[in-house]
């Protein structure tokens, strides 16, 4: 069985899966400080977290500003408070993602401690919380997935502007990672907050056409499925109109058969 094949046939269970109870999914993206020119060697610290359920699109959301808000700071006292907001952030974060225990967690590149599950677990430790730790098996990464689904080459660099454009997914509040990490420079947390935001509703988005066969990239069949035997069983297999043209010759021949029994009956 070629890899191509045993590739998309994972890719296409992690999607049933998270689609058999999307209710029980939880997609989520957050922002952070720079990751480069950082010479001290320290983590980036988090700055805002957004989680939202796949199947009802309610968002809850985590960031230092609306906690300065809480604690009645000003824009101006925010930054002598860095440590204590973003601690009681990501505290706040993980106590939701223990409630969240039997979640599956869709999310987009967050695999290491530059940018990644690990990364919110280390901040919340360096900065004296203790995190709860979700299980690799509930994470699902949409970037490799959608790889696994049509290639490597499916989308241009950066991939999720670029899928978003060819989709035509509006996302105003949108920023890139170089963008959010000015906005923090600037203060800016709101932006930065709202650019979060609007990442969740394109992962959500990205999910659910790739599941329905709605997604548009810019792969070729053979960037899908290869050139073997097993690539175009799988291309059969999975094919819309082959699936359709399956069940209306199994309704005929069922049509056909009562058909002939009435006529025999009749005789």
């Amino acid at each position: 069985m070629s890899k191509v094949y045993e590739r998309q046939k994972q890719a296409r269970k992690d999607l049933q899966q998270l689609w058999e109870h999307p209710e029980q999914v939880s997609v989520i993206h957050y922002s952070c400080e720079g990751f480069y020119e950082r010479p001290d060697g320290s983590s980036p610290r988090i700055t805002s977290i957004a989680v939202r359920n796949l199947k009802t699109a309610q968002t809850q959301s985590f960031s230092i500003h609306k906690y300065s808000e809480l604690k009645g700071l000003s824009a101006g006292e925010l930054e002598g408070h860095y440590n204590e907001l973003e601690k009681e952030m990501l505290k706040n974060f993980f106590a939701l993602a223990q409630e969240r225990k039997e979640h599956k967690w869709l999310h987009w590149n967050m695999r290491d401690e530059n940018f990644g599950f690990h990364a919110l677990e280390s901040r919340c430790k360096i900065l004296g919380g203790e995190p709860y730790v979700i299980q690799d098996v509930n994470k699902f990464d949409l970037s490799r997935i959608l790889i696994g689904l049509y290639g490597k080459a499916y989308i241009a660099h950066p991939r999720i502007e670029s899928l978003r454009d060819k989709n035509k997914i509006s996302s105003r509040n949108f920023k890139t990672g170089a963008e959010e990490a000015n906005l923090f420079d600037q203060k800016n947390y709101v932006a930065l907050h709202q650019s979060t935001l609007a990442k969740t509703d394109l992962l959500s988005n990205f999910c659910q056409l790739a599941y329905e066969g709605e997604l548009k990239t810019n792969a070729t069949w053979r960037d899908q499925y290869g050139h073997s035997v097993n690539a175009f069983m799988s291309w059969f297999s999975y094919h819309p109109l082959i699936g359709f043209g399956v069940v209306a010759s199994s309704l005929v021949a069922n049509i056909i058969f009562f058909l002939q029994l009435f006529i025999g009956g009749a005789k």
